[in-house]
């Protein structure tokens, strides 16, 4: 049997910098949260920390996690940095947010992150693999 690629998920930009927005949202009131706990009289500073640190991680990571790309093929499922799944092996599918979980016999999980329409990602893996809901 041949192994012909049957689809190709790549991250969305756009979703990723909603992904980074929230983050950056729980960051900023995590952090004023904590300086309200130990009595700081400059709780605004937590919002500014929590948007610097995320700010500056989602800019330094956006060409890494956007360059990831998932080809499904009739035998494999092929990941960026080598993660692989046989299409046999999967055994759960699931939405996580903006991201879709893929969970093999072994226990390994992949993350297919940032999509835009997670419902058809999951379809198209279900439709492949035959892992029901």
């Amino acid at each position: 049997m041949k192994d012909t690629v049957i689809a190709v998920f790549r991250p969305d930009r756009a979703q990723y910098w909603r992904d980074q927005a929230w983050l950056a949202a729980a960051a900023m009131a995590g952090g004023m949260a904590v300086l309200w706990a130990i009595g700081s009289a400059h709780i605004w500073t937590g919002a500014v920390g929590g948007l610097a640190a995320i700010a500056l991680r989602s800019w330094y990571l956006a060409s890494e996690e956007l360059s990831h790309e998932w080809r499904l093929s009739s035998v494999m499922l092929h990941g960026p940095n080598g993660r692989m799944a046989t299409i046999g092996e999967i055994v759960a599918i699931r939405g996580m947010g903006s991201s879709v979980q893929i969970i093999t016999k072994l226990g390994d999980k992949h993350l297919i992150k940032y999509n835009a329409n997670v419902p058809a990602v999951i379809a198209e893996l279900r439709r492949v693999t035959g892992v029901s809901g």
